[in-house]
């Protein structure tokens, strides 16, 4: 039998730039800044998990 990944792929900076409706730049200044959703290096692309982003945004929207 074989079972299919239940995990969602991860987003690009593109993704959660379209996601939040802000531009790219804005999550680069953020992520230097440290203020913006968790990111991690997968080589030299970053990558969010759309769990943490979503997270990310309710905290700030309450």
């Amino acid at each position: 039998m074989t079972t299919t990944p239940t995990t969602e792929r991860l987003w690009s900076v593109a993704d959660v730039s379209a996601f939040l409706g802000i531009p790219v730049g804005t999550l680069y200044q953020w992520r230097h800044r440290r203020i913006g959703p968790r990111a991690s290096r997968v080589g030299r692309h970053l990558r969010y998990d759309p769990a943490d982003v979503r997270a990310w945004f309710n905290k700030k929207a309450a």
